[in-house]
């Protein structure tokens, strides 16, 4: 029985980059053995284990042979004479098809360390076409290397048009794919990821509008906005799809079964950003009713996510900021408690008694900004 340290901690070691999970490979050992050792086996589809001390995952040297369609559509042989070499050629990179052996010495049968030093991502074998989840995980690690200056080899990204032609793109499972976007939005600049798919011809499949290069580019600076404004993912995801219309960007996070918080919040943006930008000219009662539809008082959480996606949209040059008054104004109002009205009201007429204590404290600083 031989272990291997391999996959991205052998990568991410040879890039000086921080190795956040290891994976290893057992060559020469059959299931029973490594039970026999204390590990529990988790994998359904072929031997996976968890270490019995650090839980890390142990998977035999398997082979896969496409036999149907899709990301499941494999047949995986996991034995212990299959080699090391044969278990790393069933990967998607170079990058991502080295070992390494308990002497830390690197085994590379496809040229990783080659591509690392040149700065490539390219396909290990053929076998790249048997998956189409790779053109997105191609476009994925093209985002994450990008500050150190990868690209993607031509002949990777010809193999990556071609399956985009044949429409393979449409046999994933949509919570993979989703899977790989939400990583990809998380990455220093996410941006590359939708340029690579529209390059392969593939970002019109999984998000039609963006086929209008005018609408995609707008888009991706709002998105590269909200990186700056260090965003998390859900208001990265609904700056990206902030100038969709929002029967595109339903039928997208319902296609994708994007979680149901990120779906609120691009819908949310969508239909209320255009409000926040002309902000200034409005009344205290237009301002009090744009902050009661976007449930502000109830989801304040939502709501800063909200205003993080109206920054990163920009779209107003006037002073003082919008989004900043908007804060304001909410900060405000959300003062006004059940305490400050007459307090022999009941009912329906408190509320409608702080609606109109929150009017009037917006409307003191809206003469307050003009008194200035």
């Amino acid at each position: 029985m031989q272990i291997y340290l391999v996959g991205g901690a052998v990568r991410d070691g040879l890039l000086n980059l921080p190795v956040s999970e290891k994976d290893w490979v057992v060559v020469g050992a059959s299931p029973q053995e490594l039970l026999d050792a204390g590990f529990k086996q988790v994998g359904r589809d072929f031997p996976v284990f968890l270490h019995p001390q650090s839980k890390e995952e142990y998977a035999l040297a398997r082979t896969e042979r496409k036999t149907g369609k899709g990301y499941t559509g494999f047949e995986c042989f996991a034995g212990a004479d299959v080699s090391l070499e044969e278990d790393l050629k069933r990967r998607d990179l170079t990058i991502n098809a080295m070992a390494q052996d308990d002497s830390g010495a690197i085994i590379d049968p496809y040229g990783g360390r080659q591509d690392i030093e040149a700065k490539l991502l390219r396909h290990v074998s053929p076998a790249f076409e048997e998956d189409p989840l790779r053109i997105v995980r191609v476009a994925r690690f093209a985002a994450r290397y990008r500050h150190l200056g990868f690209q993607i080899a031509a002949e990777t990204m010809h193999l990556m048009r071609s399956m985009v032609a044949r429409q393979e793109l449409d046999e994933l499972v949509p919570e993979r794919v989703w899977q790989e976007i939400s990583r990809a939005l998380c990455e220093s600049q996410p941006q590359v990821f939708f340029t690579v798919l529209s390059q392969c011809k593939g970002l019109e499949q999984l998000i039609p509008p963006f086929a209008d290069g005018a609408l995609l580019q707008r888009s991706l600076d709002v998105l590269r906005n909200a990186v700056d404004l260090q965003a998390p993912l859900a208001v990265r995801c609904a700056s990206l799809l902030r100038h969709l219309d929002a029967k595109s960007a339903g039928q997208f996070c319902r296609r994708m079964k994007v979680p149901k918080a990120v779906q609120d919040l691009v819908l949310l943006a969508i239909e209320n950003c255009g409000s926040v930008h002309d902000l200034p000219d409005a009344s205290a009662g237009k301002i009090l009713s744009l902050l009661e539809d976007l449930d502000a008082f109830r989801r304040a959480r939502r709501f800063q996510d909200f205003l993080l996606v109206c920054a990163a949209d920009g779209g107003s040059e006037t002073a003082p900021d919008p989004v900043s008054l908007l804060r304001n104004y909410h900060q405000a109002a959300m003062q006004v408690s059940a305490e400050d009205v007459d307090e022999t009201l009941q009912g329906k007429a408190v509320g409608a008694a702080i609606q109109r204590r929150r009017a009037a404290v917006i409307q003191q600083i809206i003469e307050g900004q003009a008194g200035s």
